[in-house]
């Protein structure tokens, strides 16, 4: 089965937005996540609601960027200027420990589906900024909220140290120790009757999934199903460079149109000779 392409942070910049868009269209990319709460989410909505077959879904921010209730109702998990802090460790503990905190949270999960609701798209899926969602607290909150809007498939951030390993890469004990602990979340997607893929690569090569590193893995995919995200982008705005200054984003938007190409080319070719 052929993998999923897909794109995180759609709503972020309109260069995302515009990338997303053209990815789709010239390339190979089928879905997309928005985020709600960031300065060019309408663009974003706009643009999907012309792209009938591009799948969106919820990209949930809670950590390293804007929160759609703001700082005065979620006093305990954000600053001054409605924003989550970057310090994901120091989060995932109040997350955990502060009653006050778990309340903010709900709330503001609450209010990100509701306002993906009212954009009109359809909700095919949810996953989460910096895959928040691995936080048990975090994931138990978005499946409860998100089946109310008719979630019924979420990402299990699982990448196979194995697999990453046969691509060249130098594993970790961290790599294996995350890879473990997205069990944790697919049990909890499993009990709630949601979708998942088996496996999901972008992880150890976030914001670098240039096309040589992509053709690499392709052909060591292992058995069962697959999603492939980027962090695709038209050019590097000053958001961009400030929010992710060693992203490749270009670079992983001209990677999905290189593979649509690859394939257009290879079907031809099969055409001719048989």
């Amino acid at each position: 089965m052929p993998p999923i392409f897909s794109a995180d942070d759609f709503g972020l910049t309109v260069s995302v937005n515009e990338a997303v868009e053209r990815a789709h269209l010239e390339g190979v990319l089928g879905q997309a996540s928005l985020m709600v709460a960031a300065p060019a989410a309408e663009d974003a909505v706009r643009r999907a609601k012309t792209l009938p077959n591009l799948k969106t879904g919820l990209h949930l921010v809670l950590v390293d960027g804007d929160s759609r209730l703001g700082h005065q109702l979620l006093p305990t998990i954000t600053g001054p200027d409605g924003r989550f802090s970057t310090d994901q460790a120091a989060l995932g503990v109040r997350y955990f420990f502060s009653p006050a905190a778990r309340r903010e949270l709900r709330a503001e999960i609450r209010a990100q589906f509701a306002a993906y609701t009212a954009t009109g798209l359809t909700l095919h899926h949810a996953d989460a900024h910096k895959h928040m969602h691995l936080h048990p607290t975090v994931a138990r909150m978005m499946i409860e909220v998100g089946r109310e809007y008719g979630l019924t498939r979420i990402r299990v951030p699982a990448e196979p140290p194995a697999i990453m390993a046969r691509c060249g890469e130098k594993i970790t004990a961290g790599d294996r120790a995350l890879h473990a602990w997205s069990r944790v979340l697919r049990r909890q997607a499993k009990q709630a009757g949601l979708a998942t893929t088996d496996h999901v690569f972008g992880l150890k090569w976030s914001g670098h999934m240039t096309e040589e590193k992509v053709r690499n893995l392709l052909q060591h995919l292992p058995e069962g199903t697959a999603e492939i995200y980027f962090h695709p982008a038209t050019y590097r705005d000053d958001a961009l460079t400030r929010l992710m200054p060693g992203y490749e984003h270009e670079a992983e938007l001209a990677a999905l149109l290189a593979l649509r190409k690859a394939t257009f080319c290879e079907q031809k070719v099969a055409k001719t000779l048989y």
